[in-house]
């Protein structure tokens, strides 16, 4: 074997002897190597990560220690905290400055004065000799009991300062905590303070708990997949988003981790590159977020608010990595495990605040019984002639020997010199009864101390439930909980570049301006091209790129895109035969060449057409005069042709030469009409079987929508569609099937009763009078509605039974703006729904002659390899 080339002892540390001109030269590889590992290890321990313990950063609890030092209930100064803490932090005075404050703006362990900053906004704090603190009432419970505290010297040694705090309360995950130390780093974010006692209890009930966090912010979340918090989780925060009218979003909360002043900016430079469009926004943040964002007319505001999220920071994806220190160790753990480390912690201190305190009842009540022994028998007699300290101790001891039978421990000297120490006054006021008295307290303090002891999990558990009632008031869960759908940027990002095309010399592009236009569309867009020997090729947008020459057909590609059905008529070769085929492209790799025909040279396509929705016309093939043939003209109809895979070979449709092709007849869809689901979790629609089916539309079809306050609307089908929290009616609408509400008119102080029809589709109506206190009680969706209206029993007045009502009988079908016939004038305690009447609606008339093809039949006909094509050219209408 070789022997390594390795330098020796002697290079490393070379002994030279400097001359009178020389220069003594040191390796410092091995210095930096020692002292890089301890810098680390230092950053690791002593700055970044908090420990376990108590959920501190050494910083964050030398400023609790000083603030304790300090206190006096009333506020000090942060530059007087600051300094005080100086004398245990071995840094300079703006970090602790800036630690304090990140303590003082999460609102659970200092009570604030001034300006603290404003976590909304991003805006600092101001200076630390202008603001001033103290500690909370929640701190001062649940953080400091010196008689169970470690100490330990500080760093100059001249100040004792604590191991770690006595923290009883999952602090650590109720404030969250971030640090980047030198090889790791730490994310914990923070949780609810309701919830983390709830988990605490139940922990120590024996029962299963779940932790999710929460953020001061507010927003949205998706912890779906939250992972316990641990490396490799992550969580999706949103802004909470709604419409304040026709061309204005109004934002209320914002995600974690942004103010609204990064949020404006992400909104303002996705508008500068064009994936969205706002003429304004208007910040009127204060204590609560407003964010005004005007939007031009014609902009779609729910496609505005998914570009919201896909585009700027109103979403971002937050990734936890739970590490704390233990033993002086980084330890990668999950929230769960760290709530149930702090509970199993605040029970043993509980138990040890518990022995101390019944250390000091017995103490207490030793020394009181010797006290009553002493005064009570006169023992401070016998001391009378003794002459030396000796003889007074030992006189008392032989007094006290025929009394302490009763004793729980023997007589120390200590005990007797503090007997000595009884003023004469005391013993002459000696209240026997009184004396008993403290004595049967003490021992019921015993007896409760115990009894705690004996039963420490029910103490711990009636513990976390005082500090919920005491301190929990205000702090309820301010980010809401849901699973978030995915937003495709394809759809809803704005086009504002347009496309071009050159077909003759094969290129398309957004710089071809003199060229056809073909359409809008935006940089992340991919395009489809067919060209006229049968390829066809997807490839992103760009300046310019060349396809091939003799291009019939340019579009934006839409992945996964069954409806969208490619009709085709080519001839195979220069002499070949004609075939036809239907196929749909629903994968695809980018920038590859697919050839549609059989690959024969001279390869030409007869006759195209794009169909957005399944579409298949009827055409007359002409034929070239060749030999005896005595048809030279005759009709093919694409419905009569399966939808198959654009690998397939198509059917035959002669072998004719064929002069050209022309269209007869437009053609409707072979498809059957689309499925449409609402899923109430996410609050939006799908096609994939998710949540309440609403029925099977087709292109012309609408959406009834009624919320609680008496909006009723139609809406077009769109994945995009948003829907508000206090929608009460989503089904498909039946234009000629009439509505029945019953609402309270507030002017009036009457329930009044109103049938009516949707006659203007696109106009949002209000179906209620505009008096503050009015209200819709009910709506009715079905021909034949019945109701029950139960009425107050009032004295003197008796009424048989509650009355069922025929809404069909009790008013006809009017108006949408009409107020409708009064129900009664007697007082209604509620009103109730009742099965409808049965109802035949009339059938109606369906296109007989169209042979239907099921969408689900349509395959590619071959395992493509999937691409990055995305979907969509904008519109997400079902029926495009």
């Amino acid at each position: 074997m070789a022997e390594e080339n390795t330098p020796n002892e002697e290079e490393l540390n070379p002994q030279e002897e400097p001359t009178e001109n020389s220069e003594t030269i040191t390796k410092v590889t091995g210095m930096y190597r020692d002292w890089f590992l301890d810098y680390a290890s230092y950053v690791i321990l002593e700055r970044a990560v908090p420990a376990i313990e108590d959920g501190f950063k050494p910083v964050q609890r030398r400023i609790m220690h000083s603030m304790k030092d300090l206190d006096d209930g009333r506020y000090n100064k942060v530059a007087n905290i600051v300094g005080h803490t100086m004398q245990y932090h071995p840094h300079g005075d703006a970090s602790i400055a800036d630690a304090m404050v990140q303590i003082g703006q999460k609102d659970l362990l200092i009570d604030t004065q001034g300006n603290w900053g404003n976590i909304l906004t991003g805006d600092r704090a101001a200076a630390s000799r202008y603001i001033e603190a103290r500690l909370s009432k929640f701190a001062l419970d649940v953080v400091y009991n010196p008689k169970i505290t470690g100490w330990q010297a500080s760093y100059d040694g001249r100040k004792k300062e604590p191991i770690n705090l006595p923290v009883m309360f999952p602090l650590l995950l109720a404030q969250g905590a971030e640090g980047i130390a030198v090889g790791l780093s730490t994310k914990v974010l923070p949780h609810n303070f309701i919830e983390l006692i709830d988990a605490s209890i139940k922990h120590l009930q024996g029962k299963r708990f779940q932790l999710v966090p929460d953020f001061p912010t507010g927003g949205i979340m998706d912890a779906t997949d939250y992972k316990d918090g641990v490396r490799g989780g992550k969580i999706r925060s949103r802004a909470k988003i709604s419409q304040y009218d026709k061309n204005i979003l109004v934002i209320t909360e914002i995600p974690y981790a942004t103010t609204t002043s990064s949020l404006i900016d992400s909104i303002l430079k996705a508008n500068e590159k064009g994936k969205i469009k706002v003429k304004k926004i208007e910040d009127n943040t204060a204590a609560e977020v407003e964010i005004l964002v005007h939007i031009p007319s014609g902009i779609s505001p729910d496609k505005t608010i998914d570009a919201l999220y896909a585009f700027t920071s109103c979403e971002n994806s937050v990734s936890p990595l739970g590490c704390v220190i233990e033993d002086n160790k980084p330890l990668f753990v999950g929230v769960s495990e760290m709530l149930r480390r702090s509970t199993d912690r605040t029970v043993e201190l509980l138990k040890s605040e518990l022995e101390i305190k019944l250390d000091e009842y017995e103490e207490q009540w030793h020394f009181a019984s010797l006290e009553r022994i002493f005064i009570e028998n006169r023992i401070y007699r016998d001391i009378e002639e003794e002459e030396t300290w000796e003889g007074v101790i030992k006189a008392i001891d032989e007094g006290l020997k025929p009394h302490i039978t009763h004793l729980k421990r023997a007589i120390t000297e200590e005990d007797i010199v503090r007997l000595t120490e009884i003023r004469i006054k005391r013993i002459s006021k000696f209240d026997i009864d009184k004396a008993q008295q403290k004595i049967d307290a003490l021992e019921d303090n015993i007896a409760e101390v115990k009894h705690h002891l004996k039963n420490l999990i029910e103490y711990a558990i009636d513990y976390f439930k005082r500090l919920k009632k005491d301190y929990g008031e205000g702090k309820e869960r301010k980010t809401e909980i849901r699973v978030f759908e995915d937003i495709e940027a394809t759809k809803v990002v704005i086009r504002n570049t347009k496309l071009y095309v050159n077909r003759e010399e094969g290129f398309i592009g957004t710089s071809l301006r003199r060229d056809e236009y073909v359409t809008d569309c935006s940089d992340i867009d991919d395009i489809i091209v067919f060209t006229e020997e049968g390829k066809m090729m997807v490839t992103k947008v760009d300046t310019k790129t060349f396809i091939g020459k003799n291009i019939i057909h340019v579009a934006v590609y839409k992945k996964k895109d069954k409806r969208r059905i490619y009709n085709m008529i080519y001839r195979d070769g220069k002499n070949g035969t004609t075939y036809v085929k239907r196929f749909s492209v629903t994968s695809m790799t980018r920038d590859r060449d697919y050839d549609l025909t059989q690959g024969t040279k001279g390869s030409k396509v007869l006759y195209f057409t794009a169909n957005p929705n399944g579409e298949a016309e009827v055409v007359t093939i002409l034929l070239r005069q060749k030999g005896n043939i005595k048809k030279l003209k005759f009709d093919l109809d694409f419905a009569d042709q399966n939808v198959k895979g654009r690998n397939s070979k198509g059917n035959i449709v002669t072998k004719y030469p064929v002069k050209r092709v022309e269209l007869k007849e437009k053609g409707l869809s072979t498809l059957k009409p689309r499925k449409i689901w609402f899923d109430e979790t996410v609050k939006r629609l799908n096609m994939d079987d998710r949540g309440e089916l609403l029925g099977q539309f087709r292109s012309e079809d609408r959406l009834l929508i009624v919320n609680q306050d008496g909006t009723v609307k139609t809406a077009v089908p769109e994945l995009t569609l948003r829907f508000d929290d206090d929608m009460i009616v989503l089904e498909k609408w039946e234009p000629k099937k009439p509505l029945s509400a019953i609402y309270w008119d507030g002017e009036k102080e009457l329930f009044y009763v109103k049938r009516f029809l949707v006659e203007n589709p696109d106009k949002e109506e209000v179906i209620i009078s505009d008096h503050p206190k009015s209200y819709l009680e009910k709506i009715f969706t079905e021909y034949r509605p019945m109701a029950e209206v139960v009425f107050v029993k009032q004295r003197g007045k008796e009424r048989e039974d509650n009355l069922e009502l025929n809404l069909e009988e009790f008013i006809a079908v009017k108006g949408i703006t009409a107020l409708g016939n009064q129900l009664t004038k007697e007082k209604v305690l509620e009103i109730n729904t009742l099965d409808a009447l049965p109802y035949d609606p009339p059938k109606e008339v369906t296109e007989k002659d169209i042979d239907v093809v099921d969408e689900e039949s349509v395959s590619e006909g071959e395992n493509d390899s999937e691409g990055e094509g995305n979907d969509g050219e904008g519109q997400t209408s079902l029926f495009e």
